[in-house]
């Protein structure tokens, strides 16, 4: 019996070092089924191993033996320690990320369309509802009215005037503020089963409706979209991925499945900080451009010209995503060495 297993014992290790040959010697890959029996048998030869490390009656087998194991867990390893780099993020984890959580994506940017086409409708029924649509932070009481009511205020709104450097600079600095701590809070509040985040998200919709309801009546409708368009896609894209990173908190705790809400939430986090992480630069661009370019004499063609190329921007990403998402996963073969 003892001869038998001393046999059967070198015959795997003689299998387990042809498979090793084959691939670093003959440069030949391993298939499925070649990579199980790998493991396999290195299972086999890490239990022998052990064994005489405890006799210590053989060193050079134990040489031979030691060896061998390295090798095989050098091929079986396939999780990787590597560092982490910006275009490693955005184009091969981010990605990853962007389509799994496409479909709430979408519900998010339905939802903000669902609220700006009630904002434009209920102010249209009734103008002075949009005091309830657009905070007095973002535009005093005093100022919407005369928006609301003189067609001479809403052209001198629109008018292109220079400012200074300096000036821009520190509204593109108050701006990426105050739309950063909205994109935070929509994050935030998103573990309360995220109803908060819906609403927030609806409330926007709501705001930007009522807001292009007011230039809508004039002649000079293209000039508001030329004057809002270039700064309104990075800056709404921004909002969706935050909002979108709430709801997958919410989610967690609502529908954790068969995990404990404590587990789904630590599985939902770190693709939903990826989201928010990758919603800052957009927030970045945005105020850059709402100083930068909203805030100059560019002229209405030139600003849609921002605007399709910002949009251009967002649907190449969006394609290379689509792309990424229908290629084949590999096959994780961590759970061989377990």
């Amino acid at each position: 019996m003892g001869v038998k297993l001393i046999l059967r014992s070198r015959q795997s290790e003689e299998h387990l070092e042809a498979l090793l040959d084959r691939v670093e010697i003959g440069g030949l890959g391993l298939s499925f089924d070649d990579t199980r029996e790998m493991a396999r048998l290195y299972r086999i030869c890490s239990a022998r191993l052990a064994v005489q490390r405890s006799r210590a009656r053989d060193p050079e087998q134990v040489r031979y033996l030691n060896a061998l194991c390295v090798r095989a867990f050098t091929r079986l390893q396939v999780s990787q320690v590597r560092k982490q780099r910006l275009p490693d993020f955005f184009f091969a984890d981010f990605p990853k990320v962007l389509a799994a959580t496409a479909w709430i994506q979408a519900v998010v940017a339905v939802l903000m369309l669902v609220g700006a086409l009630a904002g434009a409708s209920i102010v249209a029924e009734n103008p002075a509802a949009v005091y309830d649509c657009i905070p007095a932070a973002m535009y005093p009481p005093g100022q919407l009215q005369t928006l609301i009511e003189s067609p001479e205020a809403r052209a001198d709104f629109l008018e292109r005037k220079p400012i200074s450097f300096g000036f821009k600079s520190i509204f593109s600095a108050a701006l990426f503020t105050h739309n950063l701590s909205v994109g935070v809070l929509s994050f935030a509040v998103g573990i309360l089963a995220g109803i908060p985040t819906l609403f927030l998200v609806f409330y926007n919709g709501l705001t930007l409706g009522a807001f292009a309801w007011i230039f809508s009546r004039d002649a000079m409708w293209p000039t508001f979209w030329a004057w809002i368009l270039p700064h309104a896609i990075p800056e709404l894209l921004a909002i969706t991925l935050c909002s979108t990173a709430g709801l997958m908190l919410g989610k967690a705790v609502v529908a954790p499945g068969r995990q404990t809400v404590q587990a789904a939430l630590r599985s939902a986090g770190r693709p939903a900080l990826e989201l928010v992480a990758a919603a800052m630069p957009l927030l970045v661009v945005a105020a850059f451009i709402e100083s930068f370019i909203r805030q100059s004499t560019l002229s209405s063609p030139a600003r849609f010209l921002a605007a399709a190329i910002a949009l251009g921007s967002i649907a190449g990403y969006v394609w290379y995503v689509s792309r990424l998402a229908r290629r084949p996963i590999p096959p994780d073969l961590s759970w061989l060495l377990k």
